[in-house]
This record gives structure tokens, sequence and C-alpha cells, in this order.
């Protein structure tokens, strides 16, 4: 094989043609990448034909009549050029045609069959309306005028209603939604742009939508389709739950305090900043400053979730959607149902995920009508069945670039494609961590990544994630024979897969959790194993370290087969084990104890808010479960750390309403304090086995002294962020100089902290160090899949 832009050899056909094979490798099925070959291919003048195959798409081809020496230079050119929306094109490879007679005679180039050969045809993510179907809806001389189920190849619901593949209207559920004469014609005509789009219907022969009562019952609203009355109960302030491409959602005028405030108290969720669906950019940019790159984001085909910096002088909203924040979390509709619903509206609409906490968005109308009940006033839902459970994808853009927070709808399940030196190997299954869980599997170069699952902590979460598996194994003919899983004895996912593995005799390989964050994101960056190892940052909330402890603020040096612990923060307690979790002044606590502060504390500065708050607690207790190591493990933990400082600053509740809400809430204060060098102290200490530790006890006098002095919460927030950015850089200079390593990888739930990332990486760069950051992959428990999944195959590659 030879790249496209090497010199062809020439092989004459039965007309002395030359005649050319063309191998296209990537995201080319399912996505109306043969009618762009067709189209493309008569313009250059060629003749011959395309078909799908196991591999990807299979071009036969030779300049026709009158066609220039290099007609095949320039479709190829023009392929990659103007490929269709959705396709991803990895490799072109032009070979001479083994059988040139085979186009001997041809005078037309055609759409064939499918090979023989196992055809796996790639399902492609969900993908918002294109311009082209969003106009026809909103033409009134156009038949599918309002009409919420419109798409075509270039968008539309791909793995939310596919069963089995192969992926073709009989495997997804618009299966019982025969195509009328008018729609077959398009589906069949290669110069449509519905040519083989398997969900394409119309008002004749498509799913319908209704506005629905508690008792499941239409509702008949005088003068109005349902979508317009849904709206007008929306404007009314009231709920209404929405059945949308992946998912229900649970929506509300954002506008409307008592509304917003309603939704809050029904669904328990005090805190959580609610997600916004905006009709427009006018309307985002009313309430958000949009950096560059932001709404081409919030435009593109995966239309996911972005948060933008929220404007001092926006336009009103209520109160209650994301209290506290400077951000807000922004979407555009991205299907005909949602254009239609906020058609009218210039404010957005809270658009937040269709549960109860705890439980995965509903996906059924009657599990809808069930499960929210007591929360929604009235359901617009639709005869569509939704097969696969797909979340909204979240983005920030942190260092000029947007970065995936959730994986989810637009961006799953699309292949991800390893580096070199991990292509082979045997069919693995990777099944991620207990938060934020995504599964990973693949047998080759190219590795699927799952949407987003969530939290596995709830038995209702662990029920669907196991339905997912089982789905995904059948949907991608996946038949492993190794699993990875992380290292923690009590992860769900860890259990089950330990449990797979004895029942069906299967490889089991465990992966220490920092260990498979830096992994994932080696090989989001392409970098090959022998290219060396490189020192791993990795800072998160909690994660199962060497020797039963437990880890979250690590430097390690890594490369795919193995890890080291090199340096990082001082372990402290978790008085109260699980507790302490979502408890942020047991941190506090247990950072004071350690540095041998907590009396001085409580005299010194007792008329310090927070210092009377954690007077109030069972101090004595606490402090000796410590002493007696009594539920009280110790911990590295980053975001812990994060937790205490935001107990000292009075920034924590009590209890904490979601994960990292404190941590959130010192980023958000720091962010409003440009970097300044005064950071607080932290020092650096050689422990006895030779590791370099951070440890954070000088910060707190330095911190409580300020507070007592007047400084507000906002500057000691960006002192702590401050003072942590010098210590990780001169922890990471000297670990890198010492153990010869010239690239420092980021990773970790921590580093989605935009406030901490950027300086972070700008003074390693200024040092000569590469850095590397998530981009594609979640710097969270949702890239943990990946890492696994590379570290079980660098493994059995250097098995002997």
């Amino acid at each position: 094989m030879r790249g496209e832009g090497a010199a062809r050899v020439s092989r004459a056909d039965g007309s002395g043609a030359p005649a050319e094979s063309i191998r296209v490798r990537g995201q080319v099925q399912g996505v109306g990448f043969r009618p762009t070959v067709w189209r493309l291919a008569r313009d250059c003048a060629l003749v011959g034909d395309v078909r799908n195959d196991g591999e990807g798409v299979l071009i036969r081809v030779r300049p026709g009549a009158g066609a220039p020496p290099e007609a095949i230079a320039r479709f190829c050119a023009r392929l990659r050029a103007e490929c269709p929306p959705l396709a991803q094109i990895e490799r072109i490879e032009r070979a001479p045609l083994a059988d040139p007679a085979a186009l001997a005679g041809v005078g037309d180039f055609v759409i064939v069959a499918s090979a023989d050969t196992p055809v796996h045809t790639a399902i492609v993510p969900d993908a918002a309306t294109c311009s082209a179907c969003a106009a026809e809806v909103r033409d009134p001389a156009n038949r599918r005028h309002r009409y919420p189920f419109t798409n075509c190849t270039h968008c539309g619901p791909r793995l939310s209603i596919v069963e089995s593949i192969p992926y073709d209207r009989a495997n997804t559920s618009m299966a019982r939604f025969p195509l009328c004469p008018a729609c077959a014609r398009e589906y069949a005509d290669p110069a449509d742009r519905r040519f083989h789009a398997q969900p394409n219907a119309c008002p004749v022969c498509g799913p319908r939508v209704w506005l629905a009562g508690a008792d499941g019952r239409a509702l008949e609203e005088t003068g109005a389709d349902p979508i317009a009355a849904a709206s007008a109960r929306l404007a009314a302030g009231e709920i209404l739950a929405i059945k949308g491409i992946g998912g229900f959602h649970l929506a509300c005028d954002a506008g409307n305090d008592r509304a917003v405030a309603e939704l809050r108290r029904r669904k328990r969720r005090p805190g959580k900043p609610f997600a916004l669906m905006a009709r427009d950019l006018a309307v985002v940019r009313r309430h958000c400053l949009l950096a560059p790159g932001e709404a081409e984001t919030l435009a593109s085909p995966a239309a996911p979730i972005v948060l933008l910096a929220r404007r001092a002088d926006g336009a009103p909203l209520a109160e209650a959607v994301a209290p506290g924040q400077s951000t807000l979390g922004m979407l555009l509709p991205y299907s005909p149902l949602h254009l239609l619903l906020l058609a009218e509206w210039t404010r957005p609409l809270v658009m937040t995920s269709g549960n109860r906490a705890g439980a995965p968005q509903c996906i059924d109308n009657d599990e809808a009508l069930q499960a929210l009940a007591g929360i929604a006033d009235a359901w617009l839902l639709h005869d569509r069945d939704i097969r696969n459970r797909v979340d909204d994808s979240v983005v920030r853009t942190i260092a000029a670039r947007p970065r995936l927070l959730r994986r989810a709808r637009g961006h799953a399940p699309g292949a991800l494609v390893l580096p070199p030196g991990l292509a082979q190997g045997a069919a693995t299954v990777a099944l991620g961590g207990e938060l934020k869980n995504t599964l990973c599997l693949g047998d080759g170069e190219r590795v699927i990544l799952s949407q987003h699952l969530g939290d596995l902590e709830e038995a209702g979460s662990a029920r669907a994630w196991v339905a997912t598996l089982a789905r995904y194994l059948a949907l991608f003919e996946h038949r492993p024979t190794r699993i990875a899983i992380d290292a923690h004895p009590d992860y769900r996912a860890s259990q089950y897969g330990r449990d797979w593995a004895a029942r069906a005799g299967l490889a089991l390989v465990e992966v220490q959790h920092h260990h498979a964050h830096i992994a994932a994101l080696l090989a989001e960056h392409g970098r090959p194993p022998e290219a060396g190892p490189v020192l791993g940052i990795a800072l998160d909330g909690l994660g199962w370290g060497e020797g039963g402890t437990l880890w979250g603020g690590e430097l390690l040096q890594v490369d795919y087969r193995g890890s080291r612990r090199l340096g990082g923060l001082c372990p402290a307690a978790l008085p109260g084990g699980a507790r302490a979790m979502v408890e942020p002044w047991r941190n506090l606590l247990a950072q004071l104890e350690r540095a041998g502060l907590l009396d001085a504390a409580l005299r010194r500065w007792a008329a310090l808010e927070a210092v009377r708050a954690l007077a109030a607690q069972p101090l004595e207790a606490l402090r000796t479960l410590i002493a007696r190591g009594l539920n009280a493990p110790s911990s590295s933990s980053a975001g812990r750390l994060f937790d205490a400082v935001a107990a000292a600053l009075g920034l924590a509740p009590a209890r904490l309403g979601y994960e990292g809400e404190a941590a959130i809430a010192v980023e958000t204060l720091a962010a409003t304090v440009p970097p300044a060098p005064e950071g607080y102290p932290f020092a650096l200490d050689t422990a006895a086995d030779g590791r370099l530790m951070i440890d954070p006890a000088p910060l707190w006098p330095a911190l409580f002294d300020d507070l007592a002095a007047g400084t507000t919460p906002a500057r000691a927030a960006a002192r702590f962020h401050d003072g942590l950015i010098h210590a990780l850089v001169a922890c990471a200079t000297r670990l890198c100089a010492s153990h010869r390593l010239d690239t420092v990888a980021l990773s970790g739930g921590v580093m989605q902290n935009r406030r901490l990332v950027e300086p972070l990486a700008t003074a390693l760069e200024a040092r000569g160090l590469q850095v590397l950051l998530h981009r594609r992959v979640p710097a969270n428990d949702g890239g943990l899949a990946l890492g696994q999944l590379c570290v079980a195959r660098a493994r059995e590659q250097a098995a002997p």
C-alpha cells in the first residue's frame, strides 16, 4: 500500500487507462460517504465502483474518456476536502488495481452492494440537525414543515436508535415505521442527501409526538400542535419532561425564579448547576462571553453543553439556575423537536437530565411517566423508541482549546485510533471506574470508548451499566478474551470483571487508577510505547494505590506497561471514611491535625467563622479515630485538599450536594483574581523511600493569618492555587531532571480546573518541558477505560 501523496504506479486496464484500488479507512460507513464518492468520481470523469466492506470503503476506479492523467489524484484530494460532515477519514491508501480487466468496458461510476467479507459497519454518534434539515422544518412549503423527526445522512439519531448490526433500518427502532413512497425514493437515490439514511421519515410514515398528562393520555390543546402547546406551558411556568434523542430532559423557563426553584425542590437537587438550552447564538451571547472557538463548538454536529463565562452585565436569569457559579452550561437545540420548542424563546430553557437523584436518565415513555411523577407537570412524548441511553456531552475551553469533560452524544461511540505499537492484541474489554464510568473495547488499532454511563454507586445505574455492556458486546460483535479493570477491590465494575473473568476463564488485568489516567492521555496523543516514559501528574479525588493505600495527588513515572511513584502530596486522614468524601470540614480537621495546628487554630483564629464552625463538631472523637487509625484511612487526595481549603474559606456546605462542589467553589472564586507570585507556601520534603513529597502544612497558618487580617476569600483562594502550582512545578522540574524526563502529562479530575491547569502548563513549558493535556478523552474517570485497555495491551505484548 502507498500513501495518498506517493507517486502512482500505473497499470492499464482493457482500454489502456490506469486503474487503481483506493482503500478509505476511518468513520466512513453510515455517514453518506459512498454518495459523496459517487458524486466526486463523476465530477472528475472517473469510472468504476464503490462499496462498503469489512475494512471501510473500497473504491475501484480509472479515468473515463476525456479525463486528465491527474484525475484520480484530484479525486482523492477532493474526497478529503469534501467528505461528509460526520465522516472522519483516517487514511486513504492507493495501489494499482490487482485485476485491471475488472473495469474493462465500464463506462460509468456506480455504488455496488457490500462485499461478502464480514462488514462491521461503524455506528457513528448521534448528530445535531444539519442546516438543510432545519431549513425544511421551518419552510411552510416543505412536506417536512414542523416535523420533529426530520433528518438525513448528515444528521439525526444513530447510536440512540440502533439495536444490532449491520446498521440498517431493520435493526433500529425505526423498523416499525415503513417508508412511504416519497421517503423510499429519497432513500434509494444516490444523488439525494437521504440516500441510505436509516432514520429517514416524514409526517406520512414516521414517528409522531404528543403532549401527555400525568396519566399518560394525550392532552388536547386548543389551536396548537403538541410542541407549541408544550412551549406555552413552559412560558406559563410549568415543568415539562421532554423525550429527546438519547433520553428525557426536565425543562422549565430559566428566567422564572419560581419554576427553577420548584424544579430544584422536586428533583432534590439543591445546588448543582442546571444546563441551559438557548435558541441560537444570539441568545447565548446575551448571557455569556464566548472565547474564540466556543461558538463553533456549540454549533458543531456534536452540539455539546459548553461551559461559558457568565457575563457580568448579562440578561437576567433565575438565581437558582447556577448558584454561585461564574460559568453557565449552554447548548443549542440539536433536534428538530428542540428547534421547534425554542423557536419563540428569547431566553434559555433549563434542560437538565430527566431522572431522580442517583437514578439513570429515563428513556422509556412508561418509565418516565412513573419515575418523573411529582416532578413534571406534563410530558412531551414520542413513539420512536430509544434503544441506547445517550446523555449530553460537556466541553470546557482550557488552554485555548475545547476539552471534553463528558464524552457522550455527538462523540461516542466514535472510534479512537491507538498509537503504533499498541495496534495489535487480544480482544479486550476495559470496564472503567466507579464514577463517570465508560467502557472501552477493541481488538485492533481502532477501539470504541462508550458514552458516559454515569456513577455505579446506585443500584439502578449499575443495572443499566450491565445492560449497556451486553449491548456493546453484541453491537460490535466483540468477544473478549481479556478483561481490564481498576485495581480497587470494591468498585462495582471491578467486582463484575473479576467474577466474569473467573466464570468464563478469561484473562484479567488489574490497572492502578492513576496509571490508567496517564495511559489514556498518552494514547490520546498517539504517543508510541517506544517513546519512553513521561512524568504523569495525576490529581483527583481518590484512587486505589499500592499496598491498599488511597492516592489522589501523584507524580508518577509512567509508560504504558507500568508506573512508579516518584512523589506527590503528603497524605492526610479521612476521618469517618466515606463521610469525609462529602463533608469538607472533616478534611480541614484532618489537615490541621496532621500539621499539628488544630489546637493552635482553635485558639489563635477562634474569631474566624470557619474555625467556629469546626469547633462545633465532635473534634475529640474524630481525633481519637485518626490517632488509632479507625475508620480514618490515609489519603494523598488532591480533591480532599481542595475540600479542606473550601471549608477554611467558608465556601463549602456542611454536606456536599454533588461531587466536586467544594472544589468548584474554590476555583470559581480564585478565577476572579489573576495569578500572582505570592502563593501560599508548600514544603518539599524527601521521604525515607526517596520520594519527593509536597507538604501543604505551611499553607494553613498563612491562609488563616490572611483571613484574620481581612484578606478576601477570593484572594486566599487564588493564593492557594498559586502556591499549589508553584509546588507542583518545583517538584516536577526536579523529578524530570533527576529521571531524565522531558514530558509532563496532566490528568485526573482536578485537571478540569482551568485556574490551576493553564498557569501550571505555562510554567512547565517555560522550563522546557512538553506538556500533554486531554482533549478528546475526559481527564476525569471518563477516560479510565481507555487507559486500562492500553495498559492491558502493552502488558500482553511484553509477556514472554
